[in-house]
């Protein structure tokens, strides 16, 4: 365990996951499938994929949800959602603004592990 509930696999997961699913991607970001901008339908297509593989994980010995309130459902929208639809819409940004993205994602990191290793010694 890195953290509590974070595990190495999960954690290589996120590190290609996001590069790997954009490789998917239709060449133009600007096409509609069923009416729905395609960053957003494969970001929640690949957000469900990936929730219910956990839901057979889960079941295994080896993958706990520590909470009882953390499932799915929760899984799905506040983690995977949000990170396929940044990993699909930076996909198309010039390089300058996928750098400054990723720059302020890890600084936000380090700012909430100074914060919650160093001053409030939580993990």
């Amino acid at each position: 365990m890195i953290l509590i509930g974070v595990g190495i696999e999960l954690s290589f997961m996120f590190s290609i996951a996001g590069l790997v699913m954009s490789k998917l991607l239709p060449a133009d970001p600007g096409l509609k499938i069923l009416g729905i901008n395609n960053r957003l339908l494969f970001a929640i297509g690949n957000a469900a994929f990936f929730s219910i593989v956990e839901i057979f994980l889960v079941k295994t010995p080896v993958f706990v949800w520590v909470y009882p309130w953390w499932g799915a459902i929760p899984v799905f929208i506040t983690v995977y959602i949000p990170f396929f639809a940044a990993a699909f819409y930076c996909f198309d940004w010039k390089p300058k603004a996928q750098i400054s993205f990723v720059s302020i994602i890890a600084g936000i990191d380090i700012v909430m592990a100074v914060i919650f290793i160093g001053i409030l010694h939580w993990i």
